[in-house]
């Protein structure tokens, strides 16, 4: 049975119009570092924005419920993946009745990649300025991963906004500060520009505890490296290597607990990741990334809140154990 939904899940995300060049072969057909060239399951739309005086672009997509029920969801992508991976939870949710909004925070997908440093506070301030926009009052948020620090973010700042917190997979529940050395951004990008796709791929399987066939990871290798043929690419992996940099100086580890909005952190057993663990002491690494306590500890201190953690299950929850995520997220916001 495990396998026959993993082959299903794999013909699912290779039907959704990701990019479909071989991942690691010799030839690379270039995409632009707003990723053109890589195709979004749903119309793509761009919101003007100012950040720190720069004028630039968020990209979202703006799905309309099968049966409408009045509530909106907006979805908030990790780092290394474009938020066209939301597919198959984009479709469960509008066929569930909600409207989903599923941006590209600036500095990602296919929105602008800006010249100064990304923070989550200017992060937070554009997803509220998209709701604006589309006259949306009050929304449920889904995050993960990295979205997981942004959706924390946002609830803080903005709770009147958010009716419930889904946290899948959130990284940034313990303050990396502790266990890793600040690291200058010109050796990162240095480090980060000489990793090749198969180390890509590599390093994604080993740090995410991927439970998906080959070919459902090439679609993300895909997003990264088809980018290095773009004449931009410098600009793009400052952008990236800040993004790098603001999980590690921003912290929300100690606003997590003060969340008050209902929040369900759905977490993956084997999802063992921790940025910048191979920067940390030898004798420290093993303390990190315990993600599954680390997200039970802290729901039992928040005043609405619990923890579920999916058995056999990695770093991408909603693609490796898509039912038992469904059954978790529809019932938690109530459909």
């Amino acid at each position: 049975m495990t396998r026959i939904l993993t082959a299903a899940l794999a013909a699912t995300l290779l039907a959704v119009p990701f990019a479909s060049s071989a991942a690691d072969g010799p030839q690379r057909e270039p995409y632009g570092i707003a990723l053109e060239g890589f195709a979004y399951p749903y119309p793509v739309h761009l919101l003007p924005v100012v950040n720190d005086g720069e004028q630039l672009s968020m990209a979202y997509m703006d799905v309309a419920p099968t049966q409408p029920n009045g509530r909106t969801v907006v979805l908030l992508h990790g780092r290394n993946f474009p938020s066209s991976y939301w597919a198959p939870v984009t479709k469960m949710l509008s066929e569930a009745g909600f409207r989903v909004v599923v941006p590209d925070q600036i500095g990602f997908g296919k929105s602008s990649k800006p010249s100064g440093e990304l923070h989550f506070d200017t992060l937070a301030r554009n997803t509220i300025a998209l709701l604006d926009h589309l006259k949306i009052d009050k929304a449920e948020v889904v995050a993960h991963s990295l979205g997981g620090m942004l959706g924390v973010r946002i609830a803080r700042a903005y709770p009147d906004r958010v009716s419930h917190l889904v946290l899948t997979a959130p990284i940034g529940l313990e303050d990396y500060r502790l266990y890793v050395p600040p690291t200058p951004t010109d050796k990162i990008i240095e480090s980060e520009d000489k990793l090749t796709a198969d180390g890509y791929r590599k390093q994604l399987q080993t740090n995410y505890a991927i439970k998906l066939p080959p070919e459902a990871i090439t679609p993300f290798v895909d997003a990264r490296f088809n980018i290095k043929g773009s004449p931009d690419y410098p600009r793009w992996l400052r952008a990236f290597v800040s993004s790098g940099q603001m999980i590690y100086r921003e912290p929300v580890a100690h606003e997590v607990a003060l969340v008050s909005e209902p929040t369900l952190f759905i977490m993956g057993a084997d999802d063992h990741n921790a940025p910048g663990r191979p920067l940390a002491p030898e004798a420290l690494r093993a303390k990190m990334g315990q993600n599954a306590e680390l997200a039970k500890a802290l729901a039992a201190k928040m005043p609405n809140a619990r923890a579920e953690v999916i058995p056999d299950t990695g770093h991408l929850v909603f693609l490796e154990a898509p039912e038992k995520y469904k059954a978790l997220v529809l019932g938690f916001l109530g459909r």
